[in-house]
């Protein structure tokens, strides 16, 4: 594998305030490291949005593109961070589900981590998958017709999910070997 297994590949990041600092921060950086080109996406016009770490506000990071101006046909995968708060506020965003929605149409890689998963289920797209979450997400997958199991990365097809930060490392090189698979 070359040391930038990623080159070329362009990896959108689907947040909104609230999300768990580390689990967009250190994806990003290991696809980045990768070779791959990320890019922020975030609702509203805001240029900067500001992450939950563990257990109070955290850094901001920059928004790359609007909401309203992402385009599925711009990028080879999607990254959904959790924590609580983005994929809950993400959920009521109609834009933010058919984003979600239309990369899984497409055939495109789709990767979500803690609570990243609300958003997968809210676009449809979860029913007899393979899956896993933060474990108090597992009923509400399970009600959407998934099959949870309690594993630190799980990939069914082009769906890759992971439960909490802790899971982090096997969730970055999952991403980076399924995209680097795909060149």
């Amino acid at each position: 594998m070359s040391p930038k297994p990623l080159a070329g590949r362009r990896i959108a990041i689907l947040a909104t305030d609230g999300f768990e600092q580390v689990e967009l921060t250190e994806p990003k950086r290991k696809l980045e490291e990768a070779g791959a080109l990320t890019e922020v996406i975030a609702p509203g016009s805001g240029r900067k949005i500001k992450g939950w770490d563990e257990d109070d506000w955290g850094d901001h990071v920059k928004v790359d593109v609007a909401l309203g101006d992402a385009k599925v046909d711009g990028y080879d995968a999607l990254v959904l961070p959790g924590g609580v708060m983005s994929p809950d506020k993400l959920r009521l965003e109609p834009a933010a589900i058919a984003l979600v929605k239309a990369f899984v149409d497409a055939g495109k890689l789709v990767a979500a981590i803690c609570h990243g998963p609300w958003t997968l289920i809210d676009a449809g797209v979860v029913r007899n998958r393979q899956m896993t979450s933060w474990p108090s997400l597992r009923k509400d997958l399970e009600n959407a017709g998934a099959h949870w199991q309690d594993s630190e990365v799980v990939r069914d097809g082009q769906l890759i999910t992971s439960r909490k930060p802790a899971d982090l490392p096997a969730f970055a090189d999952t991403i980076i070997g399924a995209l680097g698979a795909t060149a």
